[in-house]
């Protein structure tokens, strides 16, 4: 997985966290590209909107002194896991051709699981569809998955929910994050 160069405020905390001995400003934040939890630590007098865009790349930095390191998913605050949802919807729509391709690429993990399965919702019989559908021609768009697999529920909500789980929950097996 490739570095992150930006990442999206999800909650800043000027005093740190409530039970820690270290009393330091940080911000929990997701890297855009890979999907990282990450926990920043701003320059001196500096703070952060949730919400906000900044710059955690090698080069010069404007707000961010360092990376603390990856965020551990039970020190998210409400606040963070709020904004999470919020920011893994608008990236599935944003990025809709990675996530579409997933779905022309997807393989078995071992004999008995596909990795279809692991989308919540989908079972034995949607992935059977799906391969289907697929080998006559590859998926273009979310719509066109909708159209040519019949129940199937609505792919992005899917793959969303995966993520959430992902970013939130201890999973055997990773789909979209490192």
């Amino acid at each position: 997985m490739a570095r992150e160069d930006y990442a999206i405020v999800l909650d800043f905390l000027p005093y740190g966290y409530p039970l820690d001995n270290r009393r330091m400003p940080l911000a929990q934040a997701i890297g855009i590209n890979g999907l990282t939890l990450l926990q920043l630590i701003p320059r001196r007098g500096e703070k952060f909107d949730a919400g906000e865009k900044v710059y955690i790349g090698d080069g010069k930095r404007d707000k961010v002194q360092y990376i603390l390191g990856r965020c551990p998913r039970e020190k998210l605050t409400d606040a963070a896991k709020d904004r999470l949802k919020d920011f893994v919807t608008g990236a599935v729509k944003a990025d809709e051709e990675r996530f579409v391709k997933f779905f022309n690429k997807a393989q078995a993990i071992n004999t008995r699981l596909h990795q279809f399965e692991l989308l919540p919702g989908l079972g034995k019989k949607h992935t059977a569809a799906i391969l289907e559908a697929r080998e006559e021609k590859e998926f273009e768009s979310f719509d066109d998955i909708r159209e040519r697999v019949a129940n199937i529920p609505a792919p992005e909500k899917v793959i969303e929910k995966r993520i959430m789980e992902e970013l939130t929950e201890i999973q055997r097996h990773n789909l979209f994050i490192a």
